[in-house]
């Protein structure tokens, strides 16, 4: 393998086999067409030397029966849906030269061919799609080394920990963490969102993003098949790999369709002694348009779900997401934003400012996840000269600033430093008092705020038949409640375990209803695998929200749910009509070639006609490609 392609997936390198095959068709069709007008002149122009004529015909005969019969062995040894057509074809090629209508022998594979080529080609695309976003990382980058120089190296041989600079213009080539410098990147290619994001220092940064402006130095994480993109790949190779469940449902009875056809074919026959109208009916049955019916419109859908941010490991989820009847919901990380913030300040008018001040800086030394939150409002000057920080297991903690103590923490310990306070403020968050001194400043108070489109995504959901809405978390009651009665989710239950969600779930699952499972994919990995269909909100390369979910929101942006609702059942309509369209077709066309109606060139014409209805169930589906749901910044 290539330097160039060694970071990539090697699920996405090309199908040089698939496309090989492609062209060695093509070409022998059209040598074959080539010499069949050459036949067809020859007779027009010396009719009394047919046999030259038949013998040019039989070339271009001999020639595309290698490929057909070819295909024919192998879907033999390897039986499948498509090989099925080429079994039909290859029994009636045997059958036109058995029967000595070389014309016949010539111009059916040619035509069979050539269709082929054009569904492939169309399939073959979706493949095309996903190496190109594998090329969107086969890049050099600009490595920043100790001694402070700059020089470009292909990507694959960056490892974690080192330094890169990207440029205004510049695609981000690896995941990683901005070390210096502020910009705007553009995300679409991973999220779907056309808002640019603004990214600072220690920000994530997601390979395939483009920075606009500025310049920004990224430490490196992770590289290749290890980034958020690398994963995406390869999530969509297996989903376009996948079969939908009407394909397994046909193949189940393959064998007894071409038993039938070829009883059929033998009837017809032995009916009527016209080897045309039996050929005609081994062509007419070739079940490409069915075979194409779902595996065309899944792989659309597939496409068109990544484009907005929404991967689906699978075609036989978007059938199960059209069906689901009830949603669960998680309520930390995706009905609320996952991290705490400042929602009330309670201290004396005016020194509201002095004490997200303190908060801020005593905040920014301590570990625990309050001050974390409280480092946040830090303002760009810091107070300078904190000495002798300690952090009181517990509590809080404690500093000297000018030389008074600075306390942020608990009340209990500002009982232990002797200094009175304010009464504790009712709040079902998270709160720190602060002190200076001998004097008590006052209270913050924070909060897991609920998204800002969290309320118009769940009752979207309604509109969409989920009316069963269930709030399912481990956090307090009464943080669930508040968010539940905020949401109108009336189904609550709170400080629940793992295996308790899991056990929540399965309840829904036995009382009939296909519950929608969405969550972080991190402690709800047992209830996203037991529901009908699972969504983990927001992939940010966690291997956790790739494997326990069928569905990935690249996201957290809730109303993203509606529009897989939305594409899901779109998609199962569009293959319900492509199987409507391939059945029918198929049925018609062979009562027609059984009946002779087809004349004498019945074969040549039912191939003509087959293709053509594999051609409308390919435009059909891809009439999804059109389906475009744009979202604004809540």
């Amino acid at each position: 393998m290539s330097a160039s392609t060694a970071s990539i997936p090697l699920l996405i390198l090309p199908r040089l086999g698939e496309r090989w095959s492609l062209a060695l068709r093509l070409t022998l069709s059209m040598i074959a067409a080539g010499l069949l007008v050459v036949a067809v002149l020859w007779r027009l122009a010396f009719p009394a030397e047919l046999y030259l004529a038949d013998l040019v015909a039989g070339g271009a005969a001999a020639l595309v029966a290698v490929p057909i019969l070819s295909a024919a062995w192998d879907s033999i040894r390897h039986p499948s849906l498509h090989g099925m057509t080429d079994q039909l074809v290859a029994i009636a090629l045997i059958a036109a030269w058995a029967t000595g209508d070389l014309m016949t022998a010539a111009i059916l594979p040619i035509v069979m061919i050539v269709g082929h080529v054009l569904e492939e080609r169309s399939l073959l695309g979706s493949q095309e799609a996903i190496r190109a976003m594998g090329r969107l990382v086969q890049t050099d980058a600009r490595k920043l080394f100790p001694d402070g120089s700059v020089a470009e190296v292909p990507t694959h041989r960056l490892v974690p920990g080192d330094l890169i600079e990207l440029r205004a213009g510049d695609r981000v080539p690896v995941d990683g963490v901005v070390r210096r410098g502020a910009s705007s990147l553009d995300t679409a290619s991973l999220t779907g969102e056309s808002v640019p994001t603004e990214v600072g220092e220690d920000d994530p940064v997601l390979a395939g993003a483009i920075n606009l402006d500025g310049l920004l130095i990224v430490e490196v994480q992770r590289v290749g098949e290890q980034t958020t993109l690398g994963k995406i790949i390869a999530l969509m190779a297996t989903a376009e790999q996948s079969k939908p469940p009407v394909t397994r449902l046909l193949e189940r009875y393959a064998g007894q369709y071409l038993s039938l056809i070829l009883l059929t074919a033998a009837c017809v026959w032995f009916a009527t002694g016209d080897q045309e109208a039996m050929l005609a009916v081994l062509v007419a049955s070739c079940p490409c348009a069915l075979v194409l019916a779902a595996p065309a419109t899944a792989i659309a859908a597939i496409a068109v779900a990544a484009r907005h941010g929404i991967l689906i490991k699978g075609s036989a989820f978007l059938e199960k997401l059209a069906e689901v009847t009830s949603v669960v919901f998680d309520k930390t990380g995706t009905l609320t934003a996952g991290e705490l913030t400042l929602v009330g300040v309670r201290t004396a008018a005016g020194e509201e400012t002095a004490l997200v001040h303190l908060a801020a800086t005593l905040g920014a030394n301590s570990s625990h996840p309050v001050s974390r939150a409280l480092a946040r409002l830090a303002p760009p000057d810091p107070l300078a000269g904190l000495a002798q920080v300690r952090e009181q297991r517990g509590l809080g903690v404690t500093a000297l600033l000018d030389g008074e103590v600075v306390a942020l923490g608990r009340p209990e310990l500002f009982a232990a430093l002797g200094i009175p306070i304010t009464a504790v403020p009712e709040h079902d968050g998270p709160l720190a008092g602060a002190s200076r001194g001998s004097r008590f400043l006052g209270w913050v108070l924070l909060a897991d705020e609920i998204r800002p489109e969290a309320e118009s995504a769940v009752e979207e959901l309604r509109g969409l038949g989920l009316r069963r809405q269930v709030l399912l978390t481990g956090d307090r009651a009464r943080v669930a409640r508040r968010v539940g009665q905020h949401l109108g989710i009336g189904d609550v239950c709170a400080e629940a375990l793992p295996e308790q969600k899991m056990r929540r779930v399965l309840e829904d699952v036995r009382g009939g209803f296909r519950p929608l499972v969405v969550g972080d994919g991190i402690n709800d990995a047992l209830a996203l695998k037991v529901g009908a269909v699972g969504v983990a909100m927001g992939a940010q390369g966690t291997d956790v929200a790739l494997a326990s979910a069928d569905l990935v929101l690249m996201t957290s942006d809730l109303r993203r749910l509606g529009t897989c609702i939305r594409l899901s059942r779109r998609c199962r309509r569009t293959i319900h009509a492509n199987v409507a369209i391939g059945l029918g077709w198929t049925i018609v066309l062979v009562s027609l070639a059984a009946a002779g109606v087809l004349g004498s060139e019945g074969a040549i014409i039912a191939a003509v006609l087959h293709n053509l209805s594999t051609l409308v169930g390919m435009a059909n589906a891809g009439r999804l490609l059109r389906f475009d749901e744009a979202t604004t910044p809540p």
